[in-house]
């Protein structure tokens, strides 16, 4: 159990049943009374944003997360499957959980499958993965309009700026983060 003293940013605890991350915190003490903590909560699953005020004698459960290396395997009618690297056990996340990861999953790729009470719920991506482009229209040389770079389509789907040399074929690295390029592969 934690306390109200524990109470911190990146704090996950578990309220009604759900877990919530703290994404603000503010500690005041009044003249007199007890102290109070000002948090602002992000539910894990649905995203809801929510403000409570807790005093010091407050107790809190941890919420029960784990995370798990899977593999991607594929994904149909909105559902993307994964294959846990250690006992086999496939698990899905929904389109809605999986968010913009989709950009960048490949066949057999590995990543982070959060769960919470043994369900899937997120998804953390490496924060670099290779993909190759499979549509790069010829650069211009004099096409200001678009300054030093063009847009290229990769092997997800994904579509992202890149130097003019970059051709269809070639594999690049993109940040997963930001969702931009990084560099070029040699080979």
């Amino acid at each position: 159990m934690y306390s109200a003293s524990d109470l911190r940013k990146g704090l996950k605890i578990q309220i009604d049943k759900e877990p919530y991350v703290i994404i603000d915190f503010q500690f005041s003490k009044p003249g007199k009374g007890q102290a109070l903590y000002r948090c602002k909560l992000r539910n894990m699953i649905s995203g809801v944003i929510i403000d409570r005020t807790y005093r010091s004698g407050d107790t809190f459960e941890p919420a029960d997360l784990e995370e798990r290396k899977m593999q991607y395997l594929y994904s149909q009618e909105g559902e993307f499957y994964f294959m846990d690297v250690e006992n086999y056990e496939q698990s899905f996340l929904t389109e809605d959980q999986v968010g913009d990861a989709r950009n960048y999953l490949k066949d057999n790729i590995e990543v982070d499958i959060l769960f919470f009470n043994n369900k899937p719920i997120g998804i953390t991506l490496p924060n670099f993965v290779d993909l190759e482009v499979v549509t790069a229209d010829p650069w211009v040389k004099g096409d200001s309009v678009s300054g030093d770079s063009k847009p290229v389509t990769l092997e997800t789907g994904y579509t992202l700026r890149v130097p003019p040399f970059i051709e269809e074929g070639n594999k690049v690295t993109v940040d997963t983060r930001t969702g931009e390029y990084v560099t070029r592969l040699k080979g």
